[in-house]
C-alpha cells in the first residue's frame, strides 16, 4: 500500500479534459484549467479532476478519527469536472420554482434543506435542459480524492484549520485547536479559500450528498468504487457551519436516509460519466 497519496503528473497530463456540451469560459491558471455553465444569469464553474491513486480513509493516528474510516488504496481511474463549489441558491432556482433553504440572506449561498432526491431531481432536470450534459452526484471515493487535492493530513489545509478557512462551529476547534468564530449559518460558496485543486468548502458550511449507498471501506485495493447496489442511507461529506471541526476533516463519513431533508445539507454537481 501507498504510504501517501501519489499523482502520477505524466499520466494526469496524457488524461486530457474531455470536452463538456454546453460549457464555455475556458480558463487555465495556477489550480489547473476550468469551465463554466450557465443557466439564464447564474454560473457554476468547474474544475477538472485528473485521474490518480490516493489513500482514503484516516491513518490510524489521526486525532478524532471515525471508526468507519479504514485506510485503504483507491486508483480513479478517469478524470471528471467538479463544481468549483456546492450548488448555490441561484443556480437552484435557474431550475427550481422554489428555494429549500433556511439561509437565503445571499443568492450565492449554497441550497440547503436538500434531500438526496431533491438534488438528483435537480441533476436530471439540468441534463434535460441541457442534452447530453453528463451531471451527476460525485462518488464518495471521487468526494474524497477531490477534497484532499494531494494532501494525507486531516485537512487539505494541513494539521489543523481556523474559521478563517472553514465555516464550523468555532467553540468546538480540532484537536488541540484555539476556539475561534461561530457564524451560525452559511457563508457564500467561495467566499473561503480554496483547496489546492481550487475548490472551494469541500471542508465546513454544508455537508454535501455523495452518489453512493453508506457502508463499511473494504480493506483491499479499490478501482473506480461506486459502493454497494443498494441500502438504507446515503453518504453525506465534508461537515457543517453548526459541527466541531472534527466533522469537517476530509476523512469524515456521515450518512442519513435519501429523503431527509437537514437544514446543513446541499450537493455539490460532477460532469463526467462514471
Amino acid at each position: 500500500m501507498m504510504s501517501a497519496i501519489t499523482i502520477d503528473q505524466a499520466d494526469a497530463r496524457l488524461a486530457e479534459p474531455f470536452p463538456v456540451p454546453h460549457a464555455s469560459n475556458f480558463v487555465e491558471d495556477s489550480f489547473g484549467v476550468s469551465v463554466a455553465l450557465s443557466l439564464g444569469d447564474a454560473r457554476q464553474v468547474f474544475r477538472w479532476v485528473a485521474p490518480g491513486r490516493f489513500l482514503m480513509g484516516s491513518a490510524p493516528g489521526e486525532a478524532q478519527r471515525g471508526g468507519a474510516e479504514v485506510l485503504h488504496e483507491v486508483t480513479l481511474s478517469h478524470g471528471f469536472w467538479l463544481a468549483d463549489t456546492s450548488c448555490t441558491q441561484a443556480f437552484w432556482l435557474a431550475l427550481s420554482p422554489a428555494n429549500p433553504s433556511h439561509f437565503q440572506a445571499q443568492a450565492n449561498n449554497p441550497v440547503e434543506n436538500v434531500a438526496w432526491h431533491d438534488a438528483q431531481r435537480f441533476i436530471a432536470e439540468l441534463n434535460r435542459r441541457l442534452p447530453g450534459l453528463p451531471a451527476r452526484l460525485p462518488t464518495e471515493a471521487e468526494w474524497e480524492y477531490a477534497c484532499r487535492a494531494g494532501t494525507t493530513t486531516p485537512f487539505s489545509f494541513g494539521e489543523q484549520v481556523t474559521p478563517a478557512q472553514v465555516n464550523y462551529h468555532g467553540d468546538h476547534p480540532y484537536a488541540d485547536g484555539l476556539g475561534g468564530l461561530h457564524r451560525q449559518g452559511t457563508v457564500p460558496a467561495g467566499s473561503l479559500p480554496a483547496n489546492p485543486w481550487g475548490l472551494y468548502e469541500m471542508h465546513g458550511n454544508v455537508w454535501e450528498w455523495c452518489a453512493d449507498w453508506y457502508a463499511e471501506y473494504p480493506t483491499e485495493v479499490q478501482i473506480d468504487p461506486r459502493g454497494p447496489s443498494f441500502g438504507k442511507m446515503r453518504v453525506l461529506r465534508g461537515g457543517t457551519w453548526s459541527d466541531p471541526a472534527r466533522y469537517a476533516r476530509s476523512a469524515t463519513r456521515s450518512r442519513i436516509e435519501p429523503a431527509y431533508r437537514p437544514r446543513s445539507t446541499g450537493f455539490r454537481i460532477v460532469l463526467g460519466h462514471p
